[in-house]
């Protein structure tokens, strides 16, 4: 390993990783790993690249060195910015499988018993069958779990970096909530919350945030599409936060004009639900006593909402199309995994179809502690309600109201082009 001091974490940190990803390897009887999912990838050695439709993969031997497979251009991200020495990178023209196969056998391990990560959106199935036709003396065997068991529970250079992401969220949600206005569009303050995100120190995250107002908050994932906001209406923000590819998010409820009861009984709820997490939630109880804490008390409502989804999953590293780890583990029914420090989830006792016609979400990151849990932000949970957007003023339609002011614009420019010519002719 090359040691260096220019990476996201120290040296030590990634020589711990390795060397227990090893202890789990021997756990397995396995004698390497071949690692292609990118989350996986940058958890070990810091590579990262917006290029992982390309196949690329780090094999961890047990005892010699880890090597990496990469296409030639992306070749400069290993040497850029990981402790990796050895690699093997293929041309746009190659066959990344054929150059896998061929350092296999070049490193001695085309006859060992081999893990890869089958469950992997980036080794698809026709890739794993070229691996099984090719390596006949080998044993290859699915390994899926043996990187993510580390990653499940982050170290404190791990929480201090999502301590940094979540300022980027914080940042987003305060300059979305402010660009909440009847006749804006979502557009707009999906603009808003992505500029204020980067302004932040923020990078791109997994999700660009969710935006959507009035009757569209009933769409799962739906996002903006340039809907103009109307007055009486509320909107359904979600923004996911990143740094070094380690993201936190937050749900929150913006209310153009006054709030019924129902959303305020909704919101009371959800932070009731909220509250009970950081009250009870610590080290040693199951991910479904976590989600029964929080189901139990969504579901006592009066207002005809439902929690439709889990009520939180695990967060951390992540690319796109997802900023969740919940796959790793979610806060669902039935799952007996066990709470330990270190755990970070995002929590998400939102409540879907309040009314009959309505969502809202309150919504909070956490890591669990020696005792307890911590939230990562500091932002008010409220719904932000703006009386003054109220039924009051009449429903805009946002292209009207910018032809008006651009027909405006062009009359006082004319006006102002005759006052000066005005002024040249008595000058003259």
């Amino acid at each position: 390993m090359i040691e260096r001091d220019d990476m996201t974490f120290p040296h030590e940190e990634y020589v711990r990783r390795i060397e227990e990803l090893r202890q789990r390897i021997q756990e397995r009887h396995l004698d390497a790993v071949v690692i292609s999912d990118p989350e996986n990838i940058m958890y070990l050695t810091d590579y990262q690249t917006t290029g992982y439709s390309f196949f690329q993969a780090l094999v961890v031997p047990l005892e010699k060195e880890p090597f990496m497979i990469t296409r030639a251009l992306e070749e400069s991200n290993v040497i850029a910015r990981t402790w990796v020495e050895v690699t093997r990178p293929y041309p746009d023209t190659g066959d990344a499988i054929q150059m896998l196969v061929d350092a296999l056998r070049e490193f001695g391990l085309a006859n060992k018993r081999i893990g890869y990560e089958r469950n992997s959106y980036f080794f698809p199935a026709y890739h794993q069958d070229v691996i099984h036709t090719s390596l006949k003396d080998g044993k290859l065997l699915d390994c899926f779990g043996v990187v993510e068991e580390g990653r499940v529970c982050k170290s404190r250079v791990e929480i201090e970096i999502m301590k940094r992401a979540a300022v980027a969220t914080e940042a987003g949600m305060v300059a979305g909530i402010d660009a909440c206005h009847a006749g804006a569009t979502e557009n707009e303050v999906g603009a808003a919350i992505s500029a204020a995100m980067f302004r932040a120190g923020g990078e791109f995250p997994s999700v660009m945030p969710y935006v959507t107002s009035g009757p569209r908050t009933m769409i799962g994932h739906a996002t903006w599409e340039g809907r103009v906001i109307q007055p009486d209406e509320h909107v359904f923000l979600e923004v996911g936060g990143c740094y070094r590819r380690y993201h936190t998010a937050m749900m929150r409820t913006v209310m153009l004009g006054n709030m019924p009861d129902s959303m305020y009984q909704a919101q009371e709820t959800m932070k009731k639900a909220l509250d009970a997490v950081h009250n009870i939630v610590q080290p040693g109880m199951t991910v479904s006593d976590v989600d029964n804490l929080v189901r139990n008390i969504i579901s006592d409502n009066t207002v005809g909402a439902r929690l439709i989804t889990r009520s939180g999953y695990s967060i951390g590293i992540a690319f796109p199309p997802s900023w969740d780890e919940g796959y790793i583990v979610s806060l669902k029914q039935g799952d007996g995994t066990v709470l330990k420090e270190g755990m970070t989830f995002h929590l998400i006792p939102w409540m879907w179809g309040v009314d009959g016609d309505k969502t809202c979400g309150i919504s909070d990151t956490i890591h669990v502690t020696e005792d307890g849990c911590e939230s990562f932000f500091s932002l008010d949970r409220d719904f932000t309600v703006k009386p003054e957007e109220t039924h009051k003023n009449a429903a805009i339609d946002l292209g009207t109201a910018r032809s008006k002011k651009g027909a405006k614009s062009k009359s006082s420019t004319a006006e102002n082009d005759k006052e000066v010519a005005s002024k040249s002719d008595a000058t003259a």
